[in-house]
């Protein structure tokens, strides 16, 4: 597709603003819709186009991208009063990058299909740097013919774009991802813990493990959020409790996974607005 392809644009969060941003970089016509109207000002000052409901934004664009937090935010925009699913058009792909349940795309995808229009689910593993820098990770899943027609665009947003298979595939594989995820962190908060409860500075422990065969960029990165006190989210740890539960919702029952789903819903009520390295907090008693 060319720069001409009319984009359309739900959710403007912490990924979402600086992901659509990148579009309107590439050049493509942006259009863009969010519930709550103040998030789309730094977007309309830089050129993009607003439209008051997902129908009204599906009905002025070629493709529809989405990113918003949850399957019931999900549902809203598609079978809202207003909603996607309303608008009577077709010949049109729409994008879920949401990390949602496979099981909510899947019933979205049939429902499109009897619209006459396409979904891929594409969620991304990275956070707000990467998505500020273009160097997500996208994972995709569904029809390959309206993959290939999509993946330069997407490829405007990430370093790798990959199809890992049928509808729900993309979302299967970035809750498998963020599962790894949820160990790391716990796995790193504690480590910290153990160090410091015998004398051992973190800053210590985590210049020893920056030159171990575990050490990497994402320790490197919490760690220093440990040491400076700095739980500014990047990724909320009550983000991270919705995906464990998506996860053992789709047979998550391993002794690691639960134990981290349990962990971090017992931290969630106190640090869930925070980044997912406030588990830190949360086991240093």
């Amino acid at each position: 597709m060319t720069n001409t392809t009319k984009i359309g644009w739900i959710g403007l969060g912490l990924m979402g603003n600086p992901m659509s941003q990148q579009l309107l970089k590439a050049g493509y016509p942006l259009t863009v819709y969010n519930r709550h109207k103040d998030k789309e000002a730094g977007l309309i000052q830089q050129g993009a186009g607003t439209a008051s409901t997902p129908k009204e934004l599906l009905q002025q664009t070629d493709i529809v991208i989405i990113m918003v937090t949850d399957d019931k935010a999900i549902r809203e925009i598609f079978e809202g009063e207003n909603g996607l699913l309303q608008a009577d058009v077709s010949n049109k792909v729409i994008v879920n990058m949401s990390t949602v349940s496979p099981g909510i795309n899947k019933e979205m995808a049939e429902l499109c299909g009897q619209q006459g229009n396409h979904l891929l689910d594409a969620p991304v593993s990275g956070s707000v740097k990467q998505a500020e820098t273009a160097q997500l990770v996208i994972m995709a899943g569904g029809d390959n013919d309206v993959f290939e027609q999509v993946k330069p665009i997407l490829e405007k947003l990430g370093k790798m774009v990959t199809n890992v298979g049928t509808i729900g595939a993309g979302n299967a594989a970035k809750l498998a991802i963020n599962t790894l995820l949820s160990f790391y962190t716990q796995g790193l908060a504690e480590a910290v813990i153990l160090a410091k409860n015998n004398g051992i500075e973190p800053e210590t422990l985590l210049n020893l493990l920056s030159n171990t065969a575990i050490g990497n960029p994402y320790s490197k990165l919490k760690g220093e959020a440990i040491v400076n006190n700095n739980f500014k989210a990047a990724f909320t740890l009550k983000n991270i409790v919705k995906d464990l539960q998506l996860s053992r919702d789709i047979g998550l029952d391993t002794p690691l996974g639960q134990t981290a789903l349990k962990t971090f819903e017992a931290a969630s009520a106190k640090f869930g607005d925070e980044d997912l390295i406030a588990i830190y907090k949360h086991l240093d008693k």
